[in-house]
This record gives C-alpha cells, sequence and structure tokens, in this order.
C-alpha cells in the first residue's frame, strides 16, 4: 500500500455499511487508497456482509483497482483505485442483498468515469434496511438529476426476500463536474400516489388492505387533496413473493417525499399501509424540502459539486451526520448544519450547507 494510504474507523456514528459505501466511492473518484477498519464493528454479524462485498468488488472493476481483505466477515479492506474507465459491469449478490445500494456505491464513481457506464446489478430491489426501486426511481432520480447527472435505470426484475433474484440495468453518462443544488422552498403539497404490491403467491387483496389503510390515514391529516395509491398484483418481473407500499408526496416546488413499508409474515396488510402513511406524514410536517432518507443520500453529491449546495430538511438523521463526517474526512468540502429561522420553520427544520470541493473529470 501506498504512503498515502488514509484509515477511515468504519465503527464511527452510524458505523454501519454506509461508511464503506462513501469511502469506498470517494477513495475511487480521488484516485486515493484507501484502509477501512472496524468494519460494522458494533453490528451482530461484524464486517462484511455479501453486498457489502459486491458493492466493494465492483467499484474495484469501475477503477482497474486492488482489493485487499475483501471477503465475508473481514473488518478490514484496503482499496487501491485506478482508473474508472466506464463500459459493462455486472454485480450479483445472489441473495436478497440490496441492489439500490449497490447504486449507492457505484452511481457516483460512474460520473467521473472515462466513458459511459452500464452496471447489470442483481439482488433484492424491495429490501429491509434499504430504499426500495420505487424510491430510487420516483424520489432520489428526479432530484439528483438537478446535480446534473444523466442517468437511466431500467427495472428488470423484482427481487424480494429471501430469494432475491431482482435485476435493475443503471446507464450513467460522466459529468466534467456537478453543479450545486439549492433546496430552501418548500412550497405546499400538490399530490399524493403511490403503489400497493403483492407478488408470487400472495393474494391481491392484501394490496387493497395496505392502500385503504394508508388513504385513510393520510386522510385524518390532509383533507382536501385526491390521493391515487394503485394496488397491483405483479405477476411478471417478479421473482418470489412479497408486498409492500409506496406513498409520494410532490410540493409546488418540486420537492418529493415518501413513506413505504414492506410486508413481513403474521404481520396485517392494513398496518403495514399504516406504517408508510405515518412515515410520508413525518416527512411532509417538518416543511423541509427533503425527506429523512434522500437527506444522507445527497451528501456525497453536494459534496463533490462546485460551489455551494443549501437543502432545507427535517431532524438531522444520524445516516446524515455520518455521511457528512466522511465526506470532510475525504474531500476538501465544508459542511454548516443550522437550524431554519424563518416563519415556515418548526423546531424540527434545518437547513444543511455545503462548500462543495468541486471535483472536476479529468477525462472529459
Amino acid at each position: 500500500m501506498a504512503a498515502t494510504t488514509f484509515e477511515m474507523d468504519g465503527s464511527v456514528m452510524e458505523g454501519g455499511g454506509q461508511i464503506l459505501r462513501l469511502s469506498a466511492a470517494l477513495s475511487c473518484i480521488h484516485g486515493t487508497s484507501i484502509k477501512i477498519n472496524k468494519i460494522r464493528a458494533g453490528r451482530s454479524t461484524p464486517g462484511l456482509r455479501p453486498q457489502h462485498l459486491m458493492g466493494l468488488e465492483l467499484v474495484r472493476d469501475m477503477c482497474t483497482g486492488s482489493l485487499e481483505g475483501a471477503v465475508i466477515g473481514s473488518t478490514e479492506v484496503s482499496l487501491s483505485p485506478g482508473t474508472i474507465k466506464g463500459g459493462s459491469h455486472i454485480a450479483d449478490t445472489q441473495t436478497a442483498g440490496s441492489v439500490t445500494l449497490l447504486m449507492q456505491v457505484s452511481m457516483p464513481c460512474a460520473l467521473f468515469a472515462q466513458g459511459p457506464s452500464e452496471l447489470c446489478l442483481k439482488g433484492g430491489t424491495n429490501a429491509e434496511m434499504a430504499p426500495q426501486i420505487d424510491y430510487t426511481l420516483r424520489v432520489f432520480k428526479p432530484i439528483v438529476e438537478r446535480f446534473g447527472v444523466n442517468m437511466d435505470c431500467d427495472l428488470r426484475m423484482r427481487g424480494y426476500y429471501p430469494k432475491g433474484g431482482g435485476e435493475v440495468v443503471l446507464k450513467v453518462n460522466p459529468v466534467k463536474e456537478l453543479i450545486p443544488i439549492n433546496m430552501m422552498e418548500r412550497g405546499h403539497i400538490t399530490k399524493i400516489y403511490g403503489r400497493a404490491f403483492t407478488a408470487g403467491v400472495l393474494p391481491s387483496k392484501l394490496a387493497k388492505d395496505m392502500s385503504t389503510a394508508a388513504v385513510r390515514t393520510i386522510r385524518k391529516e390532509i383533507k382536501d387533496l385526491y390521493i391515487n395509491i394503485q394496488s397491483l398484483q405483479e405477476k411478471e418481473k417478479a421473482c418470489g413473493n412479497g408486498n409492500g407500499i409506496i406513498i409520494i408526496a410532490e410540493s409546488s416546488t418540486g420537492c418529493i417525499f415518501a413513506g413505504s413499508a414492506l410486508g413481513k409474515k403474521g404481520v396485517y396488510a392494513d398496518k403495514v399501509g399504516i406504517e408508510a402513511a405515518e412515515m410520508l406524514l413525518r416527512n411532509v410536517r417538518h416543511n423541509g424540502c427533503v425527506d429523512e432518507f434522500l437527506q444522507d443520500q445527497l451528501i456525497i453529491y453536494m459534496a463533490l459539486a462546485k460551489g455551494t449546495s443549501r437543502i432545507r430538511t427535517g431532524p438531522i438523521t444520524l445516516h446524515t451526520q455520518t455521511a457528512i463526517h466522511v465526506a470532510e474526512q475525504l474531500t476538501k468540502a465544508t459542511f454548516a448544519v443550522r437550524k431554519a429561522e424563518d416563519e415556515n420553520a418548526n423546531n424540527d427544520t434545518y437547513i444543511i450547507e455545503c462548500q462543495g470541493a468541486g471535483v472536476e473529470n479529468p477525462n472529459l
């Protein structure tokens, strides 16, 4: 390993796979070697799980680099990146490991490649402890495109726990540099819609029950909007059995929020619908411009962009604090978090401001 290897403590703050994903992506983009230790040290099964390993191997392949210590259960890995070339890559967790988490580690790298990238990502599309693919397509994609990102995401097959078997093809064009974003005006909610789904052997009635319970819950608080949550039985394009719901709210200024939940054995469908509805309402109440799940996903893009980005948000999550910590360690970006103090703010409204590092793609 080169003398300039940066060491990152994988157990700090949130202490999960997020530190690994952000550190690997930023190492790849900057072309600097990194050693990550104490990986997921506080988890019940510490060290690398299959999806973390697959994400690291994907980044290694994308940047023609080398990996040391990359085995299941390892708590220390070293990545020495080379040049990010673009081209086609396949990553298969062979489990229900989340494809959206594979996207989180690989997409920033693809933006700074020499040419376009096509990534075939296989695993779970609607998995616990990760954004559902619907969230990535409906919420994350339109907002991240404001940074100047040009991406296309083709959902070819849905995959559910425990089998996985889902497939997403992500196409990303490289950028010269990312542009900062300013999301400070929430406006008012203009639209609420979503999808409740069942797949495999599960009866379609579950989707209707989730949808009905979700609409009833939202109606108690938001009375004047038509709420369109479709009930769907997924026959094709789905591997395995699953059920879940995602509900999306859009504002007059183009802000997008979501609440989602997945069904579990022994949990009534209406409970799943209520959980998603309450999550959406919680994210609409604080009068911010992004929800609690988009908050931390935008940090790496704010850090890499050239100029000052500002987002208005709800309570700052531990995931977001961790993302800021990693970004400040591995880039020249600086962040400031403060309470919002205007007439529309409440105690839960914050502003995240970032002076971006202004990273340029040397290949364009």
